[in-house]
């Protein structure tokens, strides 16, 4: 079985309960239509899940096919530096038919960014470094497609309909002994 490397740690964006005893980490490209569909299945599972479910979401743009996904990735980065990563990356899977390069820095204004200090981050090379480690982090992990989900530390194979992935996850908070354990061990 693939082994998410590195584990969640304080590189990531985190949503939702740093302590649950569910980690779920998307890989994912902001131009991905397959991650377009996606992005309501894991807020909804966000919601199902609420307080059991910590989400991290790790950039694995596919540039060669994609050729807005690495700048979307960079936006949210540079989103982050002003406490807005999760807000950049809703409203471009939200927005993903019309992802390009202008439309980034209008996404960045509605979500009140200071648009000044954005064009300048997006211009820094530690918002393209950090995308890069990311997406070399995938690599290790075995990430072969978009999106690639990993659970407490494994990679996912199943489907990842809203259902299905639902399902699994609520059979590891049944099975919640074993994996409290791993979430204790990876919290400490």
């Amino acid at each position: 079985m693939k082994q998410l490397i590195p584990v969640i740690n304080s590189n990531d964006h985190i949503y939702g309960n740093e302590k649950a005893l569910i980690e779920l980490v998307e890989y994912g490209d902001y131009q991905c239509p397959y991650c377009g569909l996606a992005y309501p299945i894991v807020k909804n599972i966000q919601q199902e899940l609420g307080a059991d479910l910590k989400f991290v979401f790790r950039n694995f743009p596919l540039s060669k096919v994609h050729p807005f996904a690495f700048a979307a990735a960079v936006a949210t980065e540079a989103a982050a530096l002003q406490n807005k990563f999760w807000e950049m990356h809703d409203i471009i899977f939200e927005n993903q038919e019309r992802l390009n390069i202008e439309n980034i820095i209008v996404f960045a204004e509605n979500i009140g960014l200071d648009l000044q200090q954005f064009k300048y981050n997006i211009q820094q090379k530690e918002q393209s470094v950090k995308v890069e480690r990311d997406f070399e982090s995938g690599l290790r992990s075995g990430v072969n497609r978009t999106p690639s989900f990993y659970i407490n530390g494994n990679k996912y194979e199943g489907e990842w309909r809203e259902s299905e992935l639902l399902q699994y996850m609520q059979g590891l908070l049944i099975a919640a002994p074993e994996t409290a354990q791993y979430a204790m061990l990876n919290n400490q």
